[in-house]
């Protein structure tokens, strides 16, 4: 059952009855804020399905991590508390070493190579979910990730007791790999963790840079371009059984178009982002060749020691990324 609250009167249990005989509703949750162009684009696909459906399925997207934080999302969508969710996909990489292919320094660092490695991965993230009781709908890249600090980074000597934001495991390790301590915070959290002391640095795209209003505590970005991490908007598959097929199609449908358009809105905000934290007076360069080959030098050494964990299916994985790659 589902438990949904009190509107123009009706009970929870009087709603449910009335939804289960005409038209559905969906909670998604996401942990990003209405600014994001990831939570934008969810709207859109939300809106994109009751308009194609004639409101006979209708998704509530609550954002900034209104209904759920941001770790409880995929248990929550799991057990069916509510039906859709969107999460970072490589904060699952404690689940397994797949979840972490799009956090690999060096391996993808362009928009053709993020798809490319995407549509590779696809198959296996998809067998994943299914196993438990989840479909992925679609996955849109944030844009590359590069080094915020508030000082000229030159060298990676200069990540020696540096603390550093680190939102998953793999940028973790890759702080490690670089003597650097790195430090987990939310993004909603990154002024306050900036302003206490508790983070001297961080790593993520210019568009969290410039959501965050990264110019009031740091003054240098470095667009090292090291990977391209993912957003995944997923459903619990029980849900999505219980739609007739046409409105099934209808998801699948503005899902497809969800992650096309997505795609096309990280790359406009990369460029509106890096714009803005210029005329915000934060210094944009590209890493020196010293501190690139510093970054790929550590990025190799995680690369290497993930293909250990990864297995079979890593080699299997970037074989097809590989191929893809060549065509």
């Amino acid at each position: 059952m589902r438990h949904l609250p009190l509107i123009c009167g009706l009970t929870a249990s009087a709603l449910t009855l009335a939804t289960s005989a005409g038209a559905a509703q969906w909670n998604l949750a996401t942990p990003y804020g209405d600014a994001s162009f990831h939570t934008q684009n969810t709207q859109a696909f939300a809106e994109d399905v009751a308009e194609a459906t004639d409101g006979e399925l209708t998704i509530n997207v609550h954002s900034g991590g209104s209904l759920i934080s941001h770790a409880e999302i995929k248990p929550s969508v799991r057990r069916g508390t509510v039906q859709a969710g969107e999460i970072f996909l490589s904060t699952l990489s404690n689940e397994s070493p797949i979840y972490e292919v799009d956090t690999l320094p060096g391996l993808a660092t362009s928009y053709e190579d993020a798809f490319d490695l995407w549509q590779a991965s696809k198959p296996i993230i998809t067998e994943l979910f299914a196993d438990e009781g989840l479909m992925p709908l679609y996955a849109v890249a944030w844009p590359a990730q590069g080094i915020y600090t508030d000082f000229e980074l030159t060298d990676a000597s200069q990540f020696e007791g540096l603390r550093v934001r680190a939102p998953n495991i793999n940028t973790q390790r890759f702080v490690e790999n670089l003597d650097g301590i790195p430090t987990q915070t939310e993004e909603a959290d990154i002024p306050t963790a900036f302003s206490t002391g508790r983070v001297d640095a961080m790593i993520t795209s210019v568009s969290t840079g410039n959501s965050m209003a990264a110019w009031d505590y740091v003054s240098h970005y470095s667009d090292a371009k090291l990977w391209l991490p993912k957003n995944i908007v997923f459903v619990n598959q029980r849900e999505f059984d219980r739609l007739d097929e046409a409105t099934q199609q209808a998801v699948l449908d503005a899902a497809a178009e969800a992650e096309r358009r997505g795609w096309e809105m990280s790359r406009e905000d990369g460029t509106e982002s890096s714009e803005a934290l210029e005329s915000h007076g934060v210094s944009v360069s590209e890493p020196s060749e010293t501190l690139q080959a510093d970054l790929n030098a550590a990025g190799d050494t995680l690369f290497e020691a993930w293909q250990a964990r990864a297995g079979d299916q890593a080699e299997a994985l970037i074989e097809s990324y590989r191929e893809r790659q060549s065509q």
